[in-house]
């Protein structure tokens, strides 16, 4: 018989207590706790069917055949990197991201070619009708029959459906909208987005079932809901951009399968999400070249190396306190640099406004910036530019030294191909300069020498 149960969850964490509390003693966070009413359902004995003894039965590593894990390429060069080859059967991935930034349209474009090769997909929608998904495949000239949408929020539905309709992948958009009638409190809870995931997540393993959800964010970037969602599935996918600007990244920050170091860029156009296949020219598009206060470094985000061109902006500043911006980097440690360039290099930063700026709308807050962001700052400030086949990389110290950077060669490599001649890294990494290149390599060790060679006429 079905027991009542009054519980107290955490709105932030999912912290369970019997009796309401002012704070949580898990998250610390005030007044989060709210009343929920669920019935426990026990089962006593049961028929276990031979199919059902024989999955719940220990087997030999031997025994398990490689088919279980079984990959399907999406058809997206990116994303399939991101997933170090593609989707795994049976396995539950979780997609977040700001509102308007492309997951719906990421994960739409995916079923054109899944349903090519004859895959039934299932799309649950609970924020749109099913006609307006179409309107948004059509617009994307996507048209398959092996595509099945349903608006729909019921989980209990939403499980029939699978059951009778057996689809190789589920799309789940989105989690925050699904619920549970065991469970007293709204969409989008704590209880109900662990009860949907845990639902979810034993029809993908049981069944072999594909199942990718999209996730809310919170207005701190995090994954709205429980933690333990997060932990649950298996690959854990972030979509980042500025609706500004049209570049996306797919960043993977979980992944059972595969790496979780790598990105996947791209391009948001009126006919959707189109692949940059190389990034380093796409983001240094458009560069300004014999303006001071810029420079141009080499990042790497996973195992994927790319340009990117650092813009500072130093002007003095008429009040007692100046003012320190920056876009698409980490805002303390570029006042750590200015602080560096300040005590090492003499120069009187206190009386000057800095803005430093990575363009193309990404960010990175990788140290090897270190040395970019330091040159191009006193580029801006004594207003003398940096030559426009340089590039700068490196990590900064406090005492103002240039520190190693991991995968120097790499970096190297990839500047060469987009046609730079100039190249300063840390002294640290000459041991890491390739054979019989043709760029001109100069070693530094420390912030002076790195601007002597930077600002020097050319």
């Amino acid at each position: 018989m079905a027991k009542p149960r009054t519980k107290f969850v955490c709105s932030v964490c999912g912290y369970e207590t019997g009796k309401w509390l002012g704070k949580c003693p898990s998250c610390g966070e005030f007044a989060s706790f709210t009343e929920e009413i669920r019935e426990e359902k026990t089962r006593f004995g049961g028929v276990v069917s031979s199919a059902e003894a024989s999955e719940m039965r220990p087997r030999i590593l031997s025994e398990i055949s490689a088919s279980d894990s079984e990959r399907t390429d999406t058809g997206i060069g990116e994303l399939d990197r991101v997933l170090s080859g593609g989707l795994v059967r049976g396995s539950f991935t979780l997609v977040g991201g700001d509102p308007g930034i492309g997951k719906s349209t990421l994960l739409i474009q995916m079923c054109r070619h899944i349903g090519e090769k004859n895959k039934k997909i299932l799309y649950v929608s609970g924020e749109e009708s099913a006609a307006q998904v179409k309107l948004r495949a059509e617009r994307l000239g996507i048209r398959s029959d092996s595509l099945y949408i349903m608006s729909e929020t019921s989980l209990s539905i939403i499980e029939d459906c699978i059951k009778e309709l057996k689809p190789e992948l589920v799309i789940i958009d989105s989690i925050q909208t699904m619920y549970s009638d065991s469970i007293t409190s709204a969409p989008g809870s704590v209880s109900q987005v662990r009860e949907s995931g845990n639902r979810l997540l034993g029809l993908s393993k049981k069944n072999g079932i594909t199942v990718i959800t999209v996730g809310h964010v919170t207005k701190d970037g995090q994954l709205a809901g429980p933690r333990v969602l997060e932990h649950m599935v298996d690959t854990v996918l972030y979509f980042e951009g500025d609706k500004n600007f049209s570049g996306r990244i797919l960043r993977c920050v979980k992944n059972r399968f595969g790496s979780t170091n790598e990105i996947g860029i791209f391009d948001m156009t009126s006919r959707g999400l189109a692949e940059i296949k190389n990034p380093s020219e796409h983001l240094l598009k458009g560069r300004p070249v014999g303006v001071s206060g810029t420079a141009v470094t080499c990042s790497v985000e996973g195992s994927r190396p790319l340009l990117l061109e650092v813009q500072a902006l130093a002007s003095r500043n008429g009040y007692a306190v100046p003012r320190r911006i920056t876009a698409g980097t980490d805002f303390n440690r570029v006042n750590m640099l200015i602080a560096v360039l300040e005590k090492r290099a003499k120069m009187p930063m206190s009386s000057f406004d800095v803005y430093v700026n990575l363009t193309g709308g990404i960010r990175i807050s990788e140290p090897s910036l270190d040395a970019s962001i330091v040159a191009a700052i006193a580029s801006s400030y004594k207003n003398v530019p940096i030559a426009s086949s340089m590039v700068i990389i490196g990590e900064v110290g406090l005492a103002g030294e240039l520190r190693a950077v991991t995968m120097c060669e790499k970096r190297i490599s990839e500047c060469s191909k987009l046609g730079f001649k100039n190249i300063v890294i840390p002294t640290a990494n000459i041991n890491d300069i390739p054979q019989n290149t043709e760029v001109d390599i100069k070693a530094v060790d420390n912030i002076n020498k790195l601007l002597a060679l930077a600002l020097r006429p050319h």
